[in-house]
C-alpha cells in the first residue's frame, strides 16, 4: 500500500466531524480535494470507509476499526514530531561532563544552571574526577565533554587548550592587597599553600622563588587549591593558585571583599583544556554546551586580566 500522512490525517477529520465540508475546513483543502483523497484512501486499501445515502455520510465498520489505527499512527507521528523538536531546541537527550576538582564546584556547575534554565528534559551527568582520569573517560567515550588540566595529544581526544596564569590570593585587609603586582620578594619565608610536589604549579613555584633566592615555607601542601582559599580568609597563609580556582570563589558572596587576587610575576602558568571524543560525532547538546564552556573560559580570562590590571574587584554576578 502506498498511503500517506496527508490521507490518514484528513480522514481523520472526516470521521470526527463526519462531514466532508467541515473536514475539508479542518486541513485547509477544498471540499472536493477531501472527496478525491478518501475516494484514493479507499482503492488504496481496497474496500470502502463510507457509505453515503440521503446526503449522509456514514462510516463502515472497517472505517471504524482502521480509525483506531489511523489514530495511533497520527498520535505516534505526533509525539515523535514533538521529540525533534525538543532535541533541535537541546530540551532532550543526555549531557555527561567529566570536571577536574578546580572548576567543579562553582565555575562550571553556574555555567551548567544557565545552559540548563529552558531544557527540563535534558539529562545530565556530573562528575568530578583528576584530570588523568578525565583523560581516559573522553578517550573511551564514557563521557561527552571533559575540562581538566591539559593532557599530551592524542588521537582519541580532541582538545581546546588554554594558557592560564595562576595569580596570587591574599587576605583582603593584607598590606599585600595594596600592591598590583606581587613577586616572590614579597612572599620570602611567608606561610604559603601549595600543591603537592609532584603539580605542575608547584614546581614552578619552587623555581621561581629558588631563582630569586627566596625562601618558599609551604606550610600547607594540599590534593587541590579549594580548601587554600578558607586558609587564605582565615589569614594563616597566602596561595599562588590557578585563576579558575580564584575567579570562582570571588564571585561568590560569601568571599567577596574577604579575598583580594594580585598578578605574580614571574608568571607561572596552568594549562586547561576542554575535552571531546576524537573518534565520535557529537550530539546536539554537548557540541552547544562545550561551546559555552569555551566562551566562558574565554570571558573567564578577558575578566580576571582587566580586574589584575586595573585593581577593579571581580563582577559578583
Amino acid at each position: 500500500m502506498n498511503i500517506t500522512l496527508r490521507q490518514l490525517a484528513t480522514f481523520r477529520e472526516v470521521m470526527r466531524s463526519s462531514s466532508i465540508s467541515q473536514a475539508a475546513r479542518a486541513v485547509g483543502r477544498t471540499q472536493p480535494a477531501v472527496s478525491t483523497m478518501i475516494a484514493n484512501l479507499e482503492e488504496e486499501l481496497g474496500f470502502a470507509l463510507f457509505v453515503r445515502e440521503h446526503g449522509k455520510l456514514t462510516p463502515t465498520p472497517e472505517a471504524r476499526y482502521f480509525f483506531e489505527e489511523s489514530e495511533a499512527i497520527l498520535d505516534r507521528i505526533d509525539r515523535t514530531e514533538r521529540t525533534v523538536q525538543r532535541i533541535r531546541n537541546l530540551e532532550e537527550g543526555k549531557l555527561r561532563i567529566a570536571c577536574h576538582p578546580a572548576a567543579s564546584s562553582v565555575f562550571l556547575p553556574r555555567l551548567l544552571t544557565g545552559f540548563l534554565a529552558d531544557k527540563d528534559h535534558l539529562e545530565v551527568a556530573l562528575i568530578m574526577r583528576s584530570s588523568d582520569v578525565i583523560e581516559d573517560l573522553i578517550a573511551s567515550q564514557q563521557y561527552d565533554i571533559g575540562f581538566s588540566e591539559t593532557p599530551s595529544p592524542r588521537a582519541s581526544i580532541e582538545q581546546v587548550d588554554f594558557d592560564l596564569e595562576c595569580v596570587c590570593v591574599v587576605p583582603a585587609g593584607d598590606p599585600l592587597a595594596t600592591r598590583p603586582v606581587l613577586e616572590p620578594q614579597d612572599l620570602d619565608g611567608k606561610p604559603m599553600a601549595v600543591l603537592f610536589e609532584e603539580h605542575a604549579t608547584a614546581i614552578q613555584t619552587e623555581d621561581v622563588f629558588r631563582a630569586a633566592g627566596c625562601s618558599l615555607n609551604k606550610r600547607f601542601e594540599l590534593r587541590t587549591f579549594l580548601p587554600g582559599l578558607q586558609f587564605v580568609m582565615a589569614g594563616a597563609c597566602y596561595m599562588i593558585c590557578d585563576m579558575i580556582t580564584a575567579y570562582s570563589y570571588m564571585l561568590q558572596n560569601d568571599t567577596h571583599n574577604t579575598l583580594a587576587i594580585k598578578r605574580f610575576r614571574p608568571e607561572i602558568s596552568n594549562s586547561v583544556s576542554v575535552l571531546t571524543p576524537g573518534y565520535a560525532t557529537p550530539a546536539l547538546a554537548p557540541q552547544a554546551f562545550r561551546a559555552q564552556l569555551i566562551d566562558a573560559i574565554t570571558t573567564m580570562k578577558q575578566e580576571v586580566d582587566a580586574a589584575l590590571r586595573t585593581g577593579v574587584d571581580l563582577p559578583t554576578t
